[in-house]
């Protein structure tokens, strides 16, 4: 049980953390994954090689030990963690080699002088309590969405119906449950579990869905990435007729009800959840102001312009702007811009409602690359956005903009 001795041992470690704790991270996962090859299908190794994983847990435990006598401040930070434990499937047999993994970094890094028994035994306690509330929240998910109609628990296959190339790097996937049963409905903006085998090795990864819920099929799009292990399978390997297995959709970032003009941002791949968003906005509320701004390198690797261009020619209140890093050749007739260079506060306050009184009064969505996402704030900021109306989500772990 946490004590409040152990409660105030924790905190004296925050500023350890703040200093160390990517170092402590980084070594936890180098002994997880190299002694526990079984937890290795839920991590996607391409983030431990950037950082961006040891990184995000850091900031995790950080945010933990720093409020750890009132858990009620980490806001969605818990809601995050819980919505992407359920996409991958984290079960309450995988938390006991997380928490030993964890206290002997801590030890192993920080050295036994500092990290002593008493501190290690704080730690033991403190981890004890956060893995209690994330199996219960977890729980009552799983439980959930297998009594939901059109849900399951654990892995359901689904076979391509489809394979459809959106750009130059895009490959959307159509996927119907093999059972010819009905599929889980999903609030648009969340993601679905993905579980392949892919050369004898299990792999997880998440995959935002990118087409309104329609309770018969789900459809994903894939950004192929140079040396991705499982976006090359799937773009090279995975044919139609071929079957994998999804988990039930999950995940925070979700399209919100309301009457303000929607603005939906994106760069590259991040167009696929605001799809899906899009798609419910235009049929849910017909006269509500859309405003679609996306960014990409080229026409060439924009995907899905012809759809958006076809949704906005049939709804009138549906504006879409469109910016590239690269102008187009002098003969790629029918794909110019509506500017080029990177997304500033400039471009958008040309494209975005206009401002009443210093404030533009709309719900704002946006995600992409994390230096467009940064940009993107900042402007929206700047142009008078609340920020309590902008709304954001990482594609990786990272979990914080700024």
């Amino acid at each position: 049980m946490l004590s409040t001795a152990h409660k105030a041992i924790v905190t004296a470690t925050v500023p350890l953390l703040e200093t160390g704790g990517e170092a402590l991270t980084t070594h936890f996962y180098k002994i997880m994954l190299a002694e526990h090859p079984e937890v290795r299908p839920l991590f996607n190794q391409a983030n431990q090689v950037s950082g961006e994983q040891p990184r995000a847990l850091a900031n995790g435990v950080l945010m933990y030990a720093k409020n750890i006598d009132r858990l009620e401040a980490l806001g969605d930070l818990a809601t995050q963690i819980v919505q992407k434990h359920v996409a991958l499937q984290i079960l309450p047999e995988h938390y006991p080699i997380v928490g030993a993994c964890l206290l002997r970094a801590i030890r192993e890094v920080l050295g036994a002088e500092v990290a002593t028994d008493a501190v290690i035994e704080a730690w033991a306690a403190a981890y004890g309590q956060l893995a209690d509330i994330l199996i219960g929240a977890e729980a009552a998910e799983y439980d959930r969405k297998a009594a939901a109609p059109g849900g399951w628990r654990g892995a359901r296959a689904f076979r391509v119906a489809r394979k459809e190339a959106e750009s130059a790097e895009i490959t959307s996937f159509y996927l119907e449950p093999v059972d010819g049963q009905p599929v889980l409905d999903f609030a648009p903006g969340q993601y679905i579990g993905l579980r392949l085998d892919v050369d004898g090795q299990d792999v997880r990864r998440n995959y935002s869905l990118s087409a309104a819920p329609n309770g018969r099929s789900y459809r994903i799009s894939v950004k192929r990435e140079p040396g991705g292990r499982v976006s090359n399978h799937l773009h090279d390997q995975v044919e139609v007729g071929g079957v994998v297995e999804l988990f039930p959709p999950s995940g925070g970032f979700t399209l919100a009800d309301g009457e303000r003009p929607l603005v939906l941002i994106s760069g590259g791949v991040g167009i696929t959840p605001t799809l899906a968003m899009l798609e419910t906005a235009l049929a849910r509320t017909p006269s509500r102001p859309v405003r679609f701004i996306h960014c990409a390198r080229s026409h060439k690797v924009h995907a899905f312009r012809r759809a958006i261009d076809a949704l906005a020619h049939k709804h009138p209140h549906l504006e879409r702007f469109y910016c590239y890093d690269e102008a187009p050749a002098a003969d790629d007739v029918g794909v110019a811009p509506h500017a080029v260079g990177r997304i500033d506060a400039a471009s958008l306050a040309q494209w975005l409602p206009a401002a009443a009184e210093g404030v533009r009064d709309i719900d704002a969505y946006f995600l992409g690359p994390k230096p467009f996402m940064q940009q993107v704030q900042r402007s929206l900021r700047t142009l008078g956005v609340p920020d309590r109306q902008v709304r954001y989500e990482f594609f990786g772990p990272a979990s914080a903009l700024e």
